[in-house]
């Protein structure tokens, strides 16, 4: 479970704001929550002043080169990154993993449903903001050779998931990647829910396994399709066959026992999905 600074109060009442935002998108028809992902996002960040994102953009560029959840990210993206390079990031929140892969390739495209989080004053020269329904990718975003999420998909209702999937996927040139993290159900709830349920009821829509996430990427036509672990910028590709079986070990197991064995080394390692498809 994560650290966290603020009181069992501040916990409270974020669980029971996006917990009810959460709801309004769950039961909404589909053409309804592509116009409401932004605004329910927005919705938080205004009613959730010490939302943990909120604090995370108001960091300085020195604080941004030394933030361990940057250095993270781009320690596993940069073997993927030319200076040549189209990238795309879908979910890009604050921008800041966006800013500094800006420093590495040639043009970058940063699609949010929310205006509240990506507002910006300046932003480099070669990075461009889009903002989209939470689905589809908009169009001016093309050739990408590299495309990528981090804490994104659980976050899109599961009967829009492979709409996002599929736009992503159509978005990359031939032989582009998509890189995609999320966390992994039988470890979870991921959002902040992790502190009063035992299933994710936050903005959490629905947290996958490796299997799970491996048909879709494989349902949507990605012509190869790989898992990473690791950690402290060392990664290795597995076989999923074994994640996969870590998984179905897990999964039948009671929540107190799965969630205690899940979430302790090394098997946190194991479960946390790095998936990579290539076009």
């Amino acid at each position: 479970m994560k650290k966290e600074a603020r009181t069992s109060e501040q916990l409270r009442k974020h669980y029971e704001v996006e917990k009810e935002l959460a709801n309004r998108l769950r039961n909404a028809a589909p053409e309804e929550r592509r116009r409401m992902y932004g605004t329910v996002y927005d919705e938080l960040y205004r009613r959730i002043d010490d939302h943990p994102l909120l604090a995370r953009k108001s960091l300085t560029e020195g604080e941004i080169a030394n933030s361990k959840a940057i250095t993270t990210q781009l320690g596993f993206l940069k073997p993927f990154l030319t200076k040549d390079t189209v990238f795309l990031e879908v979910g890009a929140g604050s921008c800041l993993l966006s800013f500094e892969v800006a420093k590495l390739v040639r043009h970058v495209f940063a699609v949010d449903v929310s205006q509240e989080m990506t507002r910006r004053s300046s932003c480099p020269g070669n990075f461009e903001l889009l903002w989209f329904d939470g689905c589809r990718v908009p169009a001016n975003a093309k050739e990408v050779n590299v495309a990528y999420s981090h804490q994104v998909m659980e976050h899109v209702h599961p009967d829009d998931a492979m709409d996002q999937l599929r736009s992503i996927y159509e978005c990359l040139r031939p032989g582009g990647v998509y890189v995609c993290i999320v966390p992994n159900r039988l470890n979870g709830p991921h959002d902040i829910s992790q502190y009063f349920d035992q299933v994710a009821t936050g903005f959490h829509m629905k947290e996958y396994t490796t299997g799970e996430l491996r048909r879709l990427f494989n349902s949507v036509g990605f012509s190869r399709v790989a898992s990473y672990i690791g950690a402290r910028g060392q990664y290795v590709r597995v076989p999923q066959t074994g994640l996969r079986i870590v998984e179905s070990f897990l999964s039948p197991l009671p929540y107190r026992f799965r969630s205690r064995i899940g979430r302790g080394l090394p098997v946190r390692l194991l479960l946390e999905i790095r998936m990579v498809g290539w076009k």
